[in-house]
C-alpha cells in the first residue's frame, strides 16, 4: 500500500471527472480507425489505462506506481487547466490530450 493522503486521494478523483466507463471508452474510440484494429486492452496511451486501473482499485490497493501517476496526473491537469477547473471549450487536440488521462474539459469536475 502507497503512502496516498486524503488530499492527493481528493484531487486525484476531482480532476479526473470522466467515469472508468468513459474512459475506458474513449481509450477504445481514441486509437479506432480504418487501418488500425487494436486489441481492446492495448488501446489509448499507457498513462490512460495507469488511470483506469487505479480507478477500478480502492484506496488501500494503490501502488507506489499508482501514486506517482495520481500526482503526475494532477500536475499536467493543472500545468493545462491552472487552478480553474470550470467547464471550458478549446482546441480539440488540447481536450483530447486531456481526455487521455481521465479529465474532460467540457465536463464539470466533481
Amino acid at each position: 500500500m502507497a503512502d496516498v493522503d486524503d488530499e492527493m486521494w481528493n484531487e486525484f478523483h476531482r480532476v479526473v471527472n470522466m467515469t472508468s466507463r468513459e474512459l475506458g471508452d474513449w481509450l477504445r474510440t481514441r486509437d479506432a480507425g480504418e487501418d488500425a484494429e487494436q486489441f481492446p486492452d492495448r488501446t489509448g496511451t499507457p498513462t490512460g489505462h495507469d488511470v483506469l486501473a487505479i480507478l477500478g482499485k480502492r484506496r488501500h490497493d494503490i501502488t507506489d506506481q499508482d501514486a506517482h501517476v495520481m500526482r503526475r496526473v494532477v500536475e499536467r491537469v493543472y500545468e493545462q487547466r491552472r487552478d480553474d477547473l470550470e467547464p471550458t471549450a478549446g482546441q480539440a487536440t488540447w481536450r483530447h490530450k486531456l481526455m487521455s488521462i481521465g479529465h474532460d474539459p467540457l465536463k464539470p469536475a466533481d
